[in-house]
């Protein structure tokens, strides 16, 4: 009996384990039937896999009890999981989607997903492989893949992010004023222009919407918004990792992982890390600046206890220590003030000489360190639920900012305004509930609630000039002007300023979507919103000559006074918008948008003008708000297969629009908010793309834009113009501001065009098969004003930039060299004017020629 026990259990474990490494065959194939040749196919959670032939055939050992999945994937298709229950002599017929199907981008941006032909709004996407393929692994390197964007940055403060020329000031940031163009991450609004320079961390998707959009975000979006979403963690066991490196001694590595750390609980973990020698050389402190130090952390866990109910906790951090963002001297002009009040002369004076206009040699003098360390990050959770045929969202977040700058704002190696640090400390708190869905067969909509509270904190900010300033400010070398000479009388004199703005934004919005006639849409919107500031200002001033001296007390507080004042505003303001849409078929959309949209009041606190009595002049305290009136036609078609053409047209009047004023006076260290009273932008852009199967895409896109001053009658003086005088009841009066009606706005380049295109073809890298490419971007923008006011100095000359990259790329490898600038063009970002105004201009100075290689492996 003991005997056929033995035998039978020997029978049955014998058995089992021919089951166990029973073969499973297999042939895949596209959504038409046609083969999907080496295909690569996984037993998930194992390192078990194989290639599928040229056929699309495939067999492997499964070594793995019933029931299990496949993970099947190739270059060009989305990847799928398909259960194996059972083992037969048929073989299994498994069926790839397309996933770089043009016509198949599926989008949220308004808040639900939808195929991107089908939103009757003017959106450009680009896929996170996109991005980090064209080396754009930040949103200043997506400007050259959308021309409708506009990104101007001298460090991470001072950023500015414009979409067809509108939604923030162009130059020194104002911590006062609001951003008009929104800026998302996994549905976390980001406050600060900063967010703009951290590094991508596993970006799945970037949705770049055009025009104003402030009935489906939670914050006011004037201008546009950039709708970014991440991947999320996955139960299935993953992870990735890229390397790069490059001239300039170039290095960047990032590594992801991701996979169930319980049921219904999955884990990511992602790291990156940036750095790159810096491109402009300081002979004087024998260092190189405007390089990269940049290390992000970014971890999720989410939770899926049901098919209602997802919870995503992510945290995230970046920190940025880079050798500095300097500018460059680019010229010396001559203004209008007197021959003695010339930069030539007050140089000359001093003992220096003139200094070197050489910006594209890449060298600076300056004799304070250059520095701009930030970190920012946060904590959010998104929850969604689903509720009849729409989703409840909950989104709940905290986010930071630490910004520890210095700058020298001469640009020279002169001692005259020595030290600029800017040091701030924001807080933002966020939470937003809307919902999305269906609530009818012929209507959708977006209904939501949004809280923003922040606390932005300028910490000891520092403004200090030195030995040589008493010439830059002195205007005579007789009378009591001639005591600006007294020595040490502005030796180390300085600012230091203590500031708080806490704001709370509170908004309702909603958006529906109603087919009233087959084919016909209707999409009206509405949205009320409030807004309160409350600023505490206070200035004191320290350092130079310490005297009881009346006259050496008047000509010191001339250049720096203390200041302090306290505000508070708010406003409230119904807004909203209608569109029409015509959608006959899969291939066209036709829409018309009229919307109105509204920036909140901003405050000054970068320092105010003096009046007559040297007392801040807090008339200009509270800048108003921005009121705007936008129009809209488009179409969206798709005349033939692989083929979508999009155009667009619209017109947007902005009445008091809120622009930066540089003042001439030093104690103003940032310029002050002030309104224009009108402003037109209007423009034609085209983009279209097209895609033969897997082996050749082609994208182009063309933005004209033609933005003015409608009416601006208290504009700026340009640098040229400073002393201007004009008759004032007989008398020659000096002028601070001028008409500017009619000029251009900054910023903004007529002609916008940018286009790419990829090669590949099928082959294999010693055992590994893939595709191997070759792909080109090339962009151009034409010339621009760098200037609140048109001035014939501070014009940005129009460029063109080409791109290209070449290598080899599978499912789970890719290998490629890359090149951006390749032919080393010499251009300008932004131009502006040294503190004082006396003629001496700077300017931030676009990348050189970088190459490198990058490696990516994925598990």
């Amino acid at each position: 009996m003991k005997t056929k026990l033995l035998l039978l259990f020997s029978f049955l474990l014998s058995a089992n384990f021919v089951f166990a490494q029973s073969a499973i065959k297999g042939v895949i194939k596209t959504s038409n039937g046609a083969p999907v040749p080496h295909a690569t196919v996984l037993i998930r959670g194992t390192n078990i896999s194989t290639t599928a032939d040229q056929d699309g055939k495939f067999s492997i050992d499964s070594k793995q009890d019933l029931p299990f999945y496949l993970r099947v994937s190739s270059i060009g298709f989305k990847s799928q999981d398909f259960q194996v229950i059972k083992v037969t002599d048929t073989p299994l017929e498994l069926i790839l989607i397309e996933s770089e199907l043009l016509d198949e981008i599926v989008v949220t941006s308004r808040r639900r997903s939808e195929v991107l032909q089908d939103v009757p709004i003017a959106i450009t996407v680009i896929g996170g492989q996109t991005a980090e393929n064209a080396g754009a692994f930040n949103v200043n390197r997506l400007k050259e893949l959308v021309p409708s964007v506009q990104l101007y940055a001298s460090n991470a403060r001072n950023t500015t992010l414009n979409i067809r020329g509108l939604g923030s000031t162009f130059g020194l940031t104002n911590d006062g004023i609001d951003p008009g163009v929104g800026f998302y991450v996994d549905g976390v609004y980001q406050a600060r222009p900063a967010a703009t320079s951290t590094d991508f961390i596993d970006i799945d998707q970037i949705e770049i919407l055009r025009g104003p959009q402030g009935t489906l975000f939670g914050k006011n979006t004037t201008a546009g918004a950039f709708n970014i979403t991440t991947t999320k963690p996955s139960q299935t066991p993953g992870a990735k990792v890229e390397l790069s490196a490059g001239n300039y001694n170039f290095i960047q590595a990032k590594t992801s992982v991701t996979g169930g750390l319980a049921k219904n609980l999955a884990a990511r973990l992602s790291i990156s890390g940036t750095q790159r020698d810096g491109t402009i050389w300081n002979t004087r402190e024998e260092r190189k600046y405007s390089g990269q130090n940049n290390l992000g952390f970014k971890s999720q866990l989410y939770y899926t206890p049901s098919e209602k109910l997802q919870v995503l906790l992510s945290g995230d951090v970046s920190i940025q220590h880079p050798a500095g963002y300097p500018l460059v001297i680019a010229g010396v002009t001559t203004t209008e003030r007197s021959a003695y009040r010339q930069y030539a002369k007050i140089v000359s004076d001093l003992g220096y000489q003139q200094p070197k206009i050489d910006p594209f040699s890449r060298e600076i003098n300056t004799n304070t360190p250059w520095r701009h360390n930030q970190s920012i990050g946060g904590l959010s959770v998104n929850l969604d639920y689903k509720i009849g045929n729409g989703t409840l969202t909950s989104t709940t977040a905290w986010r930071f900012w630490n910004w520890d700058p210095t700058n020298d704002r001469d640009f020279s190696e002169l001692s005259a305004l020595t030290k600029s640090q800017g040091n701030s400390r924001h807080d933002q708190y966020s939470q937003e509930v809307r919902y999305a869905g269906n609530l009818t067969e012929k209507v959708s909509g977006v209904f939501g609630v949004f809280l923003l509270g922040q606390n932005l904190k300028g910490l000891s900010q520092t403004e200090e000039v030195g030995k040589d300033q008493w010439r830059f400010v002195q205007t005579a070398n007789t009378g009591a002007q001639a005591l600006y000479s007294t020595p040490g009388l502005l030796d180390g004199y300085g600012i230091k300023t203590n500031s708080t703005i806490k704001s709370l934004s509170a908004a309702v919005f909603a958006q529906v979507d109603w087919e009233f006639l087959e084919h016909f849409h209707i999409l009206p919107g509405l949205r009320f919103t409030y807004d309160k500031k409350d600023v505490d200002y206070d200035r004191v001033t320290y350092g130079g000559l310490q005297t009881t001296d009346a006259a050496l007390l008047a000509l010191k507080s001339a250049v720096y006074s203390n200041q302090r004042f306290n505000t508070s505003t708010d406003n409230n303001n119904l807004s909203g918008n209608i569109t029409l849409s015509f959608r006959p078929d899969t291939k066209l959309n036709a829409y018309g948008t009229f919307s109105t949209a509204y920036k909140p009041v901003g405050v000054n606190v970068g320092g105010l003008p003096t009046t007559a009595n040297g007392e801040a002049d807090l008339s200009l305290a509270v800048v108003k708000p921005e009121y705007v009136q936008h129009y809209e036609l488009g179409i969206k078609t798709k005349p033939f297969k692989g083929a979508l053409l999009n155009i667009s047209a619209f017109n947007t009047d902005i009445k008091d629009y809120q622009t930066n004023v540089q003042s001439p006076q030093l104690g103003v260290n940032r310029g002050y908010l002030a309104n224009a009273e009108k402003v037109n932008v209007k423009g034609l852009e085209i983009d279209g793309t097209y895609q033969l199967k897997r082996f050749w895409t082609l994208n182009a896109a063309l933005a004209y834009l033609d933005g003015k001053y409608v009416k601006f009658t208290n504009a700026p003086l340009p640098l040229e113009e400073t002393g201007h005088t004009e008759l004032v009841n007989g008398v020659a009066t000096q002028v601070a501001f001028k008409d500017a009606s009619g000029g251009r706005l900054p910023g903004i380049s007529k002609w916008n065009v940018s286009g790419g295109t990829e090669l590949s073809t099928a082959g294999n890298l010693s055992s590994v098969l893939g595709r191997y490419f070759i792909a080109v971007d090339a962009s151009y923008r034409s010339g621009y004003s760098s200037n609140p006011t048109p001035s014939r100095v501070l014009n940005v000359e129009g460029y063109s930039l080409l791109n290209a990259r070449l290598g080899f790329k599978s499912d789970k490898f890719s290998v490629f060299v890359w090149s951006r600038n390749i032919a080393d063009k010499h251009y300008y970002e932004q131009l502006q004017a040294a503190a004082g105004n006396s003629g001496l201009y700077a300017g931030v100075l676009g990348d050189p020629r970088t190459y490198g290689i990058t490696l990516r492996y994925t598990l």
